[in-house]
């Protein structure tokens, strides 16, 4: 206490001084409030801690090893099983890329149709292209019942129809309706 607190108990002012001294070397040794409950605090948490920690061994204990190990094999297994699928169906879709790319080189007209025609229950990748598939794509390309899926022709790349700039007769035009676009402008620049 403090010597305000002692006069107004209604100590004389010497007395409420000498009190005054004497509390505050009484409470010397004493800890605040405010750390004894931080340090109670933390007490308590610590406890609590103690008895989360003694449950989940307590839980451990419980549990079956054999068990355990049982459900990790099992794990190992479908994991395993799961990377031979991958590596199989990533195997296929080489396999499929490369027989699409050798059909398209061979000028199928219907890669599907093609496909279907082939022997493909052993086909095996041999770098970027599949084993055999050369020999049976010329077989199905020389026989009769198959080679009209193919392009033969060897005009490969020539379209028909209209090509501007030309008259209707297949000649380089000097205006009109089958001329250049320059020729016409020249036309129209003469004809003013």
């Amino acid at each position: 206490m403090k010597k305000e607190d002692f006069v107004k108990l209604g100590l004389p002012e010497d007395m409420a001084e000498k009190a005054a001294q004497a509390s505050t070397e009484e409470l010397k040794g004493f800890i605040p409030k405010t750390r004894f409950d931080e340090v109670n605090d933390a007490k308590k948490k610590l406890e609590d801690d103690i008895k989360s920690r003694d449950q989940q061994l307590e839980d451990l204990k419980k549990i079956d090893a054999e068990g355990l190990k049982a459900k990790i094999e099992k794990l190992q297994g479908d994991n395993q099983a799961a990377k031979a699928t991958y590596e199989a169906e990533l195997k296929q879709i080489k396999l499929d890329a490369a027989v699409e790319k050798a059909l398209l080189g061979a000028n199928a007209k219907n890669v599907k149709a093609v496909k279907a025609l082939l022997d493909l229950s052993n086909a095996e990748l041999e770098g970027e292209s599949v084993k055999g598939l050369e020999d049976q794509l010329k077989k199905l390309q020389e026989a009769e019942d198959s080679k009209f899926l193919f392009n033969t022709d060897s005009g490969k790349g020539k379209f028909k129809g209209f090509v501007p700039g030309e008259k209707k007769d297949g000649t380089p035009g000097s205006g009109g309706t089958g001329g250049t676009l320059a020729d016409a402008i020249r036309a129209r620049l003469e004809g003013e």
